[in-house]
């Protein structure tokens, strides 16, 4: 009975529509009501306890700082400066796309939102440079993925908040391995655009690159705000997402000027629907989590678990293709706040460091943002390029094969996500 209640009315109820939030409210409900020996004022108790976390408070200055961004013409500076210096290569564009989404993933946070922004600004270049709609969709929702694990990722917030780890050490263990991805999907765009014979960009040239690095300039000094002050420990996760909200709308507002107080308004109700979804997940999978533990279920899987005694890399496999199907159909921060208090017991059971499975979580619900059928990026880039999903779906799987392969090279070589918090 409390198997069903805790794992069978959760999918009936996704297979239903009900929102995320609503699915885990509901199951923990009826969990207080039937098997779990709690009284009913333990919801409201654990709801708003998930809340009071500090670390927490990075998650809505991150996605205000991001939105900020987005709308306030940094992305368009850090795109047209990234434009200008990979040039004069074949497949310099696709190449472009990466990097820019790399680029963008670390100041907005959200794969939604690289998504949005890449295929406003480059998705019409591809076109008239000779990539076909089919590549285009494809690159643009799969790269847009990397802002789950690029640092300083919100999933890697909450992963650290449930795991409790360091967010720190989680953000310095995701540098690697994000530019791996990058690196990977950069050499088969370039790949595909010689197979392909797409025409050769326009050369770089040192003029356009210094004018266009320096309109950057502010643009970039946002990031070296935020890693800077985090790397040389000036401040915190959280204090490093407040001071990059002063930074963000001191440059879009005074420097810039593309932001007025009118524009600001919209920034803020826009972020405000964001993080009050993101939050509302926060509370509902606190007081799941808290009754899951309690349950002894997770307990009982262990033991099962180490009763059948896999080894290490069986046990991973079984874990990424897990977190894959997962990934194409909870949003990452809902899949992390409810699988880490399940799953990290039976990862430390076989000798994985917590740090290392946050990157291997992180990188595998980057996949499921744009594993189709459900994939949350999948359905951004209909909305925005208009194209069938079908399309869409052919698209992106070059691009998931090619991650899958990066997701296996970083779960089964530990030192590309641990080498740099151990020197």
């Amino acid at each position: 009975m409390a198997y069903f209640i805790y794992f069978g009315l959760p999918i009936l109820l996704l297979i239903i529509g009900f929102p995320i939030f609503l699915i885990l409210l509901v199951t923990a409900i009826v969990a207080v009501l039937t098997v779990a020996d709690v009284p009913t004022e333990a919801i409201q108790t654990y709801m708003f306890g998930s809340l009071d976390n500090f670390p927490l408070l990075a998650v809505p200055f991150f996605v205000l700082a991001g939105e900020i961004m987005a709308q306030g013409g940094i992305a368009r500076r850090v795109i047209a400066m990234v434009m200008a210096i990979v040039g004069g290569v074949r497949g310099s564009l696709a190449v472009t796309t990466v990097a820019a989404s790399e680029l963008f993933g670390a100041m907005s946070h959200t794969a939604v939102g690289t998504v949005v922004a890449m295929g406003r600004m480059i998705y019409p270049a591809l076109k008239q440079n000779g990539y076909n709609e089919r590549f285009a969709v494809g690159l643009i929702a799969s790269s847009g993925a990397i802002a789950v694990v690029i640092p300083p990722s919100i999933a890697m917030i909450l992963y650290a908040v449930s795991a409790e780890q360091s967010a720190v050490l989680l953000f310095t263990a995701g540098i690697l391995p994000s530019l791996l991805i990058g690196l990977i999907d950069a050499a088969y765009v370039m790949g595909y655009a010689r197979f392909a014979g797409v025409p050769l960009g326009p050369r770089a040239r040192w003029e356009t690159i210094w004018k266009t690095s320096v309109d950057a300039s502010w643009a970039i000094g946002s990031l070296v705000v935020i890693f800077g002050g985090i790397y040389g420990g000036v401040f915190t996760p959280t204090e490093a997402a407040g001071v990059a909200v002063v930074y963000s709308l001191f440059v879009t507002m005074f420097i810039y000027r593309e932001v007025d107080l009118a524009g600001l308004w919209r920034i803020l109700m826009a972020s405000s629907f964001l993080i009050a979804q993101i939050l509302l997940i926060v509370t509902s999978a606190g007081i799941y989590s808290w009754l899951l533990t309690t349950s002894g279920i997770p307990q009982q899987i262990v033991g099962s678990i180490n009763a059948m005694h896999m080894p290490k890399w069986e046990l991973l496999l079984i874990l990424n293709i897990g977190l894959l199907l997962a990934g194409s159909f909870l949003e990452p921060p809902a899949a992390i706040l409810i699988l880490t208090p399940l799953l990290l017991p039976i990862v430390r059971g076989v000798g994985v460091d917590p740090i290392h499975f946050g990157i291997i979580v992180a990188v595998n619900l980057s996949l499921g943002m744009y594993t189709p059928p459900f994939g949350l990026n999948l359905f951004s880039s209909q909305a925005i390029f208009d194209a069938p999903l079908g399309r869409i779906y052919l698209g992106v799987l070059p691009f998931l094969l090619v991650n899958f392969l990066a997701l296996m090279i970083i779960t089964y070589v530990p030192a590309i996500s641990m080498v740099l918090i151990r020197h």
